[in-house]
């Protein structure tokens, strides 16, 4: 009789939600073990660049086709197959540097495996959760990337230094088998009975409610709606979704170039070693966790309690937090201690994060119905400024040794946190004037 206590669907976004965690465990541990190895083995910048921008390239080309087959197949196999493609990758690729071609390679497959995640994630809470408990569901689960974060920030450095670097993949590979255990234990397809509000919500058809007027034939988990046009043309040369696209690019370039280049920032540019820093390193990551509720929490209550317009919330909520982390971030290399390093760039994620209640949710307002490609279209834009980060970031510290600076002078970082501080300025200037929260595709 248990089930009736503990509904299934809260087990499922229980699940959706450790399983972000650890996908981002596995991000900056790669990032953590790499930086080490790669340092040990006097690999320059600008290759590490590469390496750590590769992972990207996979990421970018399967968002589409992996939302294909969710919609397909089912997100809860898809989910379960990319677990289990990407932790079998970590346990069986050795972490050596010199080897470039088997580290791009394994990295690639990463990439491509955690790239059909999202969308399945997508899919499997819509088909689940019913409307009136999704903007909460969603907020959940994608937090736990940045717990996974802070967690991979607080723990993995000391395993590196006690068992090495390749003990971290055998680690990430473990974690993402316990997780495909549990899942293929405890998930499935949701019988019909439990969701009558999801059924008719467009059953697994996108993350809001689908207006009523559709005929719902509902088979075997997966829908067909009255196949819907995609106003592709129409979404393409909207300035809306350009705003909300911009902004996405913006703050992944600033969250992939902290997350893969703040273990080399405080271990050569400021000459700490990350084992000795303790706790304070994940405080910017669990800042992102702290801030992305609250930003979703304050933008439901001025909504709802009708203090600000919709359209309101989200400019205000979003040029506050882009604002306030442009300051942060080109600040960063003024700060030369451990705790100055950890406050700006603490403060720079948190309120990134809180911006996201503008940028993040606004597809929803704009497009209810077309909500997963908006989607996908911004977050293509958003992995590009991995890429684009990742890889620049590699060659400014390059250029800078060139020049003469020593990496652990502030001038070789100078630019890496100016430019996506510059960045968010000219972001919030375009969502200011050009989004809405007002519905503009029915």
């Amino acid at each position: 009789m248990q089930e009736n206590k503990f509904p299934r669907r809260y087990l499922i976004v229980l699940l959706t939600f450790v399983c972000t965690a650890v996908c981002y465990i596995e991000r900056v541990g790669f990032s953590i073990a790499y930086t080490i190895a790669a340092d040990a083995a006097g690999v320059n910048q600008s290759s590490k660049g590469t390496i750590l921008s590769t992972f990207y390239y996979g990421y970018a080309l399967s968002q589409v086709p992996g939302g294909w087959a969710a919609q397909k197949i089912g997100g809860r196999r898809v989910l379960l197959l990319s677990f289990v493609l990407w932790s079998l990758t970590c346990a069986l690729v050795p972490l050596d540097p010199n080897r470039v071609f088997m580290l791009v390679i394994a990295r690639l497959l990463v990439g491509v495996a955690q790239g059909f995640i999202f969308p399945s994630i997508h899919t499997v809470l819509a088909q689940w959760v019913p409307p009136h408990e999704r903007s909460r569901s969603v907020s959940l689960t994608t937090s736990g990337m940045y717990l996974g974060a802070a967690a991979g920030m607080l723990l993995l450095p000391t395993l590196v230094k006690f068992k090495g670097p390749q003990s971290v993949f055998v680690a990430e590979a473990a974690l993402g088998a316990m997780w495909s255990v549990l899942w293929f234990k405890y998930a499935s397809d949701p019988p019909r009975s439990e969701h009558p509000k999801a059924a008719a919500a467009g059953f697994g058809e996108s993350l809001l409610p689908v207006k009523g007027n559709h005929k719902l034939k509902v088979e075997n988990g997966g829908s067909s709606i009255k196949t819907l046009n995609i106003p592709w043309k129409k979404i393409l040369v909207s300035l809306p979704v350009w705003a909300i696209v911009v902004n996405n690019f913006t703050f992944h370039y600033a969250l992939y170039v902290l997350m893969n280049w703040l273990p080399t920032y405080f271990e050569q540019g400021l000459q700490l070693s990350l084992q000795e820093m303790g706790s304070s390193k994940m405080m910017p990551y669990l800042n992102m966790f702290l801030f992305s509720n609250i930003g979703g929490v304050v933008a439901d209550h001025l909504i709802t309690r009708k203090l600000m317009s919709v359209t309101g919330t989200r400019k205000f909520l979003n040029t506050l937090g882009f604002i306030v982390a442009s300051l942060a971030l080109m600040a960063l290399p003024m700060f030369r201690t451990a705790s100055g390093a950890v406050f700006c760039s603490s403060v720079a994620l948190g309120f990134l994060a809180l911006g996201r209640a503008g940028f993040a949710v606004n597809h929803m307002d704009i497009a209810p119905r077309y909500a997963g490609i908006v989607m996908g279209v911004s977050n293509t834009a958003g992995t590009l400024a991995g890429i684009v980060g990742v890889e620049l970031t590699g060659q400014l510290l390059e250029a800078a040794k060139v020049a003469d600076f020593d990496i652990s002078s502030p001038e070789s970082w100078r630019l890496v946190f100016v430019i996506p501080g510059i960045l968010c300025i000219l972001s919030s200037v375009v969502f200011m004037i050009f989004s809405t929260g007002e519905r503009i595709f029915d």
